[in-house]
C-alpha cells in the first residue's frame, strides 16, 4: 500500500491485474524510472552515470569506490547492482563480484522467470498464440511440482508469458538436474473430465453433419486446431456423427493434458530475474547491514532472494532498499 501511495504521488498510477500483480497503468517501466529520477534529483541527490565501478577495497573502516580513473570514499555503501539478468539495462552481475571481494559466499546465480524451451516443432507451429484462462501444470518426474492459472504464450522456441514465467523456477532446477519436465495445458480448466466430456457429445451430436476441423472452431482458436487433428489422430473432412467413444476420449483427454516437453530454458540474459546471489545468511534482515562487513549494506536483486512476476520481485527490492537506506544513514 505503501508503495502505491508512493507511486501515485510520483505521477505513476498502478493497476492490479489477478493474483494481485501491480503494474503501471501505462505499462511502461521506462515511467517507473524517470519518476524515481525525479524525485531522487528533486531530494538533492546526486545521480552519477556511466560510472562502472571496478572495485570496492575496505581500508581504515572506510570504502574506497573505485571507477574509471577516480576513487570515492565512503564509511559505508550500500551495494543495489541487481542480478544478471538483462544486461544492457545494467545489471552485469558485477555486484557478484564486488560483495565476493568484500566477503561475502554467492548463492550459484541462475535464471528464474525465463521462458522454457520445447522439444519438437508444435510451440514454433503455433509462434505468436496467446491462451487465456488456462490452466499449466508443472510435472517432474511424472509428479506434479507447480501449477498455476492464468495467460502463456508460444514463441518460436516453445512456451512464455505470465504462467510459465511463475514455474520457471522450478522447471529451470528440474531440467538441470536431468529429470523429465513437461507442461500440461488445461485448455478447458472450468470443465471437469465428465462435463467436457458432455459438451463434446452434445456439440457432435447437435452438429452431426459438421466437419471436425469446423466443429473444433467452436473448442479452440483456430491455430490450434492443425495440431488437435494431427495429435488426436482425427480427420479433419470427418462428419461429426461419424466419431466413436474412443476418438473423443482422445480429444477430452487432448483438451485437458495439451504436453510439451521442456528441453531446456532461455539463457539468463533473458530472464526477468536472476535467482542465486548473496547468501541471506549474512546479512541482517532488521537492518540489511552485512554481518561480514560492517558498514556495507545490501538490498534488491543482488541478494538470493526471487519472488513471482507482476511486482512482487520490485517490491522486495523497495522494501530492502528502503531499509537499508533508513539503517545506513542512522549508523553514529
Amino acid at each position: 500500500k505503501d508503495t502505491i501511495a508512493l507511486l501515485d504521488a510520483l505521477g505513476v498510477p498502478t493497476k492490479e491485474e489477478r493474483g494481485g500483480r501491480l503494474f503501471p497503468a501505462s505499462d511502461s517501466a521506462q515511467d517507473l524510472v524517470d519518476a524515481f529520477v525525479r524525485n531522487a534529483r528533486a531530494k538533492g541527490v546526486t545521480i552519477r552515470t556511466g560510472c562502472r565501478v571496478r572495485g570496492i577495497n575496505r581500508k581504515d573502516e572506510q570504502f574506497e569506490v573505485s571507477f574509471g580513473s577516480q576513487t570515492l570514499t565512503a564509511d559505508r555503501i550500500i551495494l543495489t547492482t541487481g542480478g544478471a539478468s538483462y544486461p544492457a539495462t545494467g545489471s552485469t552481475g558485477d555486484g557478484y563480484d564486488l560483495a565476493k571481494c568484500l566477503g561475502h559466499a554467492i548463492v550459484p546465480i541462475a535464471p528464474a522467470l525465463v521462458p522454457l524451451i520445447t522439444a519438437g516443432d508444435t510451440a514454433a507451429r503455433l509462434q505468436g498464440l496467446s491462451l487465456k484462462n488456462v490452466r499449466v501444470e508443472l510435472r517432474v518426474d511424472g509428479k506434479k511440482a507447480g501449477e498455476d492459472m492464468g495467460e502463456m504464450l508460444f514463441t518460436h522456441f516453445g512456451l512464455s508469458g505470465p504462467l510459465i514465467l511463475t514455474l520457471s523456477k522450478a522447471a529451470v532446477r528440474a531440467v538441470d538436474q536431468g529429470k523429465k519436465t513437461e507442461i500440461l495445458i488445461d485448455l478447458k480448466p472450468a470443465l471437469d473430465p465428465a462435463k467436457l466430456d458432455a459438451r463434446l457429445l452434445r456439440d457432435l451430436g447437435e452438429h452431426g453433419k459438421m466437419h471436425m476441423e469446423n466443429l473444433l472452431r467452436g473448442l479452440m482458436p483456430p491455430k490450434l486446431i492443425p495440431v488437435c487433428l494431427e495429435q488426436t489422430r482425427l480427420a479433419g473432412d470427418k462428419a461429426a456423427h461419424q466419431i466413436s467413444a474412443e476418438e473423443r476420449k482422445r480429444l477430452r483427454l487432448w483438451l485437458k493434458e495439451l504436453r510439451f516437453t521442456v528441453s531446456g530454458y532461455r539463457p539468463l540474459r533473458e530472464a526477468i530475474i536472476t535467482a542465486g546471489g548473496v547468501d541471506l545468511a549474512e546479512v541482517n534482515p532488521k537492518t540489511m547491514q552485512s554481518k561480514i562487513c560492517p558498514g556495507l549494506f545490501l538490498a534488491g536483486e543482488i541478494l538470493d532472494m526471487d519472488a513471482d512476476t507482476g511486482g512482487f520481485n520490485l517490491q522486495a527490492a523497495l522494501s530492502t532498499g528502503y531499509l537499508a537506506g533508513l539503517s545506513a544513514s542512522d549508523i553514529p
